[in-house]
């Protein structure tokens, strides 16, 4: 879309200044941008349902005219704003609670059309909080009745109508001078439209079968830029020389014989794919996928003995100061008894710490820093870094982890995540990497009960868990917030660890945890939980990783709905690290339908992957893809959760690509060239296509 890119959206018909400094509260500043703004919905308003014949229930389209309206308030100070529309085979009440402001949208007489959910309420016709249009006379409605009509996202000054208009006449004007970034070659073999009919089909599709034919074909475009980017990065990366690790060292037998259990089967599986990948002449790049509690950090402490084995160094990465600090502690414990340096480097570490930490990469000697962000800074300089190991890797960005990778002559990489990716989306995020899976749990483990907390019931928490603190067992209490919000009315943590203390847990020591606290108060408190002098921990989500307190045997989360589902799962793996049965006691409130799945999802599994289908299909890829993952930009359309058969298309083509036209020369891969340069460069360094 090299041309359209160029051309500012305002000189479209239609559009004009004005409307473009509007359009561009949307991110449309380009016909190439306004091209790509796809409709959310349809409408098939082809075959609008009479009044009369709605079906209660279903989602469903009604045209008609306003006949009244009027906005009353019900008990509990809850308004209800009601507009009675009729087209003379019947009347349905479109219904909305708490906006009263949509009173002045409406007038009496004018044609609307509102689309939501149909329900009868004592012999009353409802439509529940349904999306309305508001149909204006025009000589010509053929974009708007008729026909499968496009809903687009929109923005304040924008209607329906007028996108649709805009979009018709930018189509009109530019779809044929569109590029069509598939290869001819690909799109003949795929059975796929050119560009310039997907987009048309798209926006204004004939019937079904044309708009899904239109959407597979822009869907197979985004992967496939996406595909391409991956597959050349990764045999950019094995082509890289390598420095090759020796299996077997002495350090790695001292610490596998000094272990108190035995490694899981999994375990096992992974480190021999790692040793085997350490030994190669190429670096490493690969992923460790664990649940919560699998047991990744015995591995990765393996892998870093095993390179130190081989007269290398290693670093840790951790995105937060808890987890850093907490494997700091857990690499010291393990290896405690090996004549190796475990240095902590972060923000917070004393001025002393950091320079014995800075010397100990300096001098070559064995040691692995274990660190945050702070790893990555120009005055962090490894003589001999070996191996990178990055935890929940998906909080660093694509350039972090490069500048980390920097630090040494192309040493191995190790990443982990505790997050469990579905296959599709780990075929995006994680092309370019191999994969081990740890889908083993650790005997031994106790077994997590999760249950709501029923309403108005929070008190009898409180109860158990002064129940379970007075056995000798100890416990979590988790808020969304440090302190109180005007904005949000929701318990805070540091008001709420005061009033625990003093109104339910007399006798019991409260302790309190934040992100915003100083390292030294945090450790101190965190100790004291460790040790068992704390018994009720007051925290944000800054426990959600980097706490092991085997002694924890109860999690409750205020305010659960205010969370989301993986985050929710890993605050649950801080429990059931013992042996006693452990409870996760969820209170929240869900005010729609997707938070109520999240908490009944918890309910229902404690298997990570199965939650990150689950969540995969409520929210997309969002956080998945978010401004610091590759991807981010190209996906538009593309569903990970219900396009993985497209996806695995696209990357079957992209292998082909890449092995007839290693560096995309042929005049057939032109455009697809230039536009992943334009998408893909920066975030994947792309340095030998640019």
């Amino acid at each position: 879309m090299a041309e359209a890119a160029e051309t500012k959206v305002q000189y479209v018909k239609g559009v004009g200044p004005r409307r473009a400094a509007v359009l561009g509260a949307l991110g449309i500043s380009t016909v190439a941008d306004l091209l790509r703004h796809y409709p959310r919905r349809y409408e098939d308003r082809s075959r609008i349902r009479p009044i009369a014949e709605v079906r209660e229930g279903e989602e469903e389209t009604v045209r008609g005219r306003v006949l009244a309206l009027g906005t009353k308030r019900l008990r509990g100070g809850l308004l209800l704003f009601q507009a009675a529309v009729g087209d003379g085979s019947g009347v349905a009440l479109g219904t909305w609670f708490n906006q009263p402001y949509l009173e002045s949208r409406f007038k009496r007489g004018e044609e609307v059309i509102l689309t939501g959910k149909a329900r009868r309420r004592r012999g009353e016709l409802q439509i529940l909080s349904p999306e309305y249009e508001v149909v204006a006379p025009a000589a010509d409605d053929a974009l708007n009745t008729g026909r499968i009509v496009p809903v687009y996202p929109l923005t304040e000054g924008l209607s329906q109508r007028s996108m649709r208009a805009i979009m018709h006449a930018c189509l009109d004007r530019h779809a044929d001078a569109v590029p069509d970034l598939v290869p001819p070659a690909v799109r003949e073999e795929a059975g796929l439209p050119a560009a310039a009919e997907a987009l048309r089909e798209i926006h204004f599709p004939a019937d079904p079968a044309s708009l899904e034919r239109a959407r597979r074909r822009i869907v197979f475009e985004e992967f496939l830029l996406m595909q391409v980017a991956i597959v050349l990065k990764r045999r950019q990366l094995a082509e890289l020389p390598g420095s090759p690790k020796r299996g077997g060292g002495p350090l790695l037998a001292a610490f596998l014989s000094s272990l108190p259990f035995a490694l899981t089967g999994a375990q096992r599986r992974a480190l021999d794919e790692i040793a085997a990948d350490m030994a190669r002449e190429r670096p490493m790049h690969r992923l460790l996928q664990g649940d919560v509690g699998s047991g990744k950090t015995v591995v990765a402490v393996a892998a870093l003995l095993a390179a130190i084995d081989s007269g290398f160094q290693g670093a840790l990465a951790a995105p937060t100061e808890i987890l850093a600090e907490q494997h700091w502690r857990t690499l010291r414990s393990l290896a405690a008894a090996l004549p190796v340096e475990v240095r902590l480097l972060t923000a917070g570490v004393p001025q002393p710490e950091r320079e014995a930490a800075l010397e100990a990469a300096r001098s070559g000697r064995p040691a692995i820093l274990v660190g945050t962000h702070a790893l990555m800074e120009g005055e962090v300089a490894f003589d001999r870094l070996g191996l990178v190991v990055v935890d929940e890797q998906h909080r660093f960005g694509v350039v972090q982890r490069a500048r980390l990778r920097g630090k040494g002559r192309n040493p191995d990489v190790l990443v982990m995540t505790a997050t469990p990716i579905p296959r599709t989306l780990a075929l995006t995020l994680y092309g370019d990497l191999d994969v081990s899976v740890l889908d083993e749990m650790p005997p031994g483990r106790g077994t997590v009960v999760t249950r709501r907390v029923p309403p108005g019931a929070i008190g009898k928490a409180y109860d158990f868990i002064r129940r379970e603190a007075s056995a000798g067992r100890q416990a979590y209490i988790v808020y969304p917030l440090v302190d109180e919000s005007e904005r949000l009315p929701l318990g805070a943590a540091r008001a709420m660890a005061e009033r625990l203390s003093r109104e339910h847990f007399p006798g019991l020591r409260v302790g309190l945890v934040h992100g915003r606290m100083r390292r030294e108060e945090r450790e101190s408190v965190m100790t004291a939980f460790r040790e068992g002098r704390v018994h009720v921990l007051v925290a944000t989500s800054v426990i959600e990783v980097g706490l092991d307190v085997p002694n924890a045997c109860v999690m409750l989360v205020e305010h659960a709905e205010r969370f989301g589902l993986a985050q929710l799962h890993q605050m649950r793996g801080r429990i059931g690290r013992g042996r006693e049965r452990s409870y996760f006691l969820l209170d929240g409130s869900p005010a729609t339908e997707e938070a109520a799945r999240r908490l009944r999802a918890l309910e229902e599994t404690a298997d990570g992957f199965r939650i990150a289908e689950i969540d995969l299909e409520i929210r997309g890829p969002g956080e998945f893809f978010s401004g610091r993952q590759h991807g981010a930009a190209a996906l538009r359309l593309a569903r990970l959760d219900r396009d993985g058969e497209v996806l695995r298309a696209a990357r079957t083509a992209a292998e082909r690509i890449a092995d007839r036209d290693r560096w995309l020369r042929d005049p057939a891969h032109r455009l697809l060239r230039r536009e992943l340069i334009r998408n893909y460069s920066g975030r994947f360094l792309l340095g030998t296509i640019g």
